[in-house]
C-alpha cells in the first residue's frame, strides 16, 4: 500500500502551491460574480414570464427555452470564440462569467416564477387592504415569502454553478481545472493531477452544500436572517412581554 502511494503522489506540490491558489481564488471569483449575476437576471425573467403584458412574457418565454435546452459548454465557446469573431472581444474573465450569468439565469428564473406565483393571492389582497402600493406589496410581502420558497432550488443551483466553473478550462480561464491541465502537461501525472483537483473541488462543494443546508433548515423553522428582521423580532418580544405584565398587574388589582 506504500508503494502505491508512493508511487501515486510524486508531483511536487509545494512548488504548484501558489499558482492552486491563484486558481483557487479565480474559481470562487467566477462563481460569486456569476452568481449574484445569475440572480438578478433571473429574478428580472421571472418577473417578466408573470407581467400581464404578452410581449413580455413571450421574450421571457422564448429566452427561458433557449438557455434551458443550450449546452453550457456551446454558451462557452459562443460568448468567447464567436463573439470574437463578430467584432466583440471579450476577455476571458468577463466572457466565462457572462456564458454563466445567461446559462443559470434561466434556470433560476424558472425557480423564481414558481415561487412567487406559490405565494397566496390573499397575501397581496391584505397588502392592498392596508393600503400599500405594487412595489410596496410585492417587496415587503410577497417577495420575502417567495424566496424562503425558492431558497432550496437556489442552493442547488449555487452548488452546481461551482462545479461548472470547471467548464471554462475549454477557454483556459485560470481556474482550478485549467491549472490541473498545466501541471499535468508539465508532470504527466494525470491521475494525481486530477484526483487533487477533485478533492479540492469536494472541499469546496461539501462545505459549502451544508452550509447552504443548514441556511434552509433556520428558514423553515422562521429564523429572522437579516439584522432589521431581528432587531423587529426582539422588539415584537419585548412589548408583548411588557402587555402581559400589565394584564397581570391589571388581574392582581382587580382580584
Amino acid at each position: 500500500m506504500n508503494d502505491i502511494a508512493s508511487g501515486l503522489f510524486q508531483v511536487p506540490w509545494s512548488e504548484y502551491r501558489p499558482d492552486l491558489l491563484d486558481a483557487l481564488w479565480r474559481t470562487v471569483s467566477y462563481t460569486a460574480v456569476s452568481f449574484v449575476g445569475a440572480v438578478l437576471l433571473g429574478l428580472a425573467v421571472a418577473l417578466l414570464r408573470l407581467s400581464k403584458a404578452w410581449p413580455a412574457r413571450a421574450v421571457a418565454a422564448v429566452y427561458t427555452e433557449i438557455f434551458k435546452n443550450v449546452p453550457l459548454l456551446a454558451i462557452i465557446f459562443l460568448t468567447y470564440f464567436g463573439l470574437a469573431s463578430a467584432g466583440l472581444r471579450l476577455d476571458v474573465f468577463t466572457a466565462g462569467c457572462l456564458s454563466l450569468v445567461v446559462f443559470y439565469a434561466a434556470y433560476l428564473s424558472e425557480i423564481f416564477r414558481s415561487a412567487i406565483s406559490g405565494v397566496h393571492a390573499g397575501q397581496t389582497e391584505a397588502g392592498e387592504a392596508l393600503g400599500l402600493g405594487r412595489t410596496g406589496i410585492f417587496s415587503h410581502i410577497v417577495l420575502p415569502q417567495a424566496l424562503r420558497q425558492a431558497l432550496p432550488g437556489t442552493n442547488t443551483m449555487l452548488v452546481d454553478l461551482l462545479k461548472s466553473t470547471s467548464l471554462l478550462v475549454t477557454v483556459s480561464a485560470a481556474e482550478l481545472m485549467s491549472e490541473g491541465r498545466l501541471i499535468t502537461s508539465a508532470t504527466f501525472r494525470a491521475l494525481e493531477v486530477y484526483l487533487v483537483i477533485s478533492a479540492i473541488y469536494f472541499a469546496l462543494c461539501y462545505p459549502l452544500s451544508q452550509l447552504l443546508l443548514l441556511l434552509e433548515r433556520k428558514v423553515r423553522a422562521g429564523v429572522p436572517l437579516s439584522p432589521w428582521r431581528r432587531r423587529r423580532m426582539r422588539a415584537a418580544r419585548a412589548l408583548l412581554a411588557r402587555d402581559l405584565v400589565v394584564d397581570a398587574d391589571r388581574k392582581e388589582a382587580t382580584v
